[in-house]
């Protein structure tokens, strides 16, 4: 799996579409991280076909908004399949992956916990 991550970009108080600021690359998840602050950061993922994340766990909650196609999502053993317009949250602490049974677009929230 390929990942291309950019600095995190300027936006000040100017609108912007998300699925505008990744592109698809072939056999690749790119990612561009738009905020980072300390108590968490939002990241917009572009994932080819076939692509995903493996199962992994974060010390913070995270929200996935799908941008655009389709998403399987796993949370604590539970698959969810997930269409531009839906939103899951995965508490911290619960294993979770993603797959892309076609392309897709999702912006991703991470909260810390102060």
């Amino acid at each position: 799996m390929g990942e291309e991550k950019s600095k995190v970009a300027s936006f000040s108080s100017a609108p912007f579409e998300l699925t505008g600021l990744v592109t698809y690359h072939e056999g690749s998840v790119v990612s561009r991280e738009i905020a980072r602050k300390k108590g968490g950061t939002i990241t917009v993922f572009a994932f080819d076909e076939g692509q995903g994340l493996s199962e992994h766990t974060a010390p913070f909650d995270a929200l996935v908004m799908v941008l655009e196609g389709d998403a399987e999502i796993r949370v604590s053993g539970n698959t969810f399949s997930l269409k531009a317009g839906q939103s899951i949250l995965m508490p911290a602490g619960s294993p979770h992956s993603l797959k892309a049974p076609s392309k897709f677009k999702m912006a991703l929230i991470m909260v810390k916990d102060a």
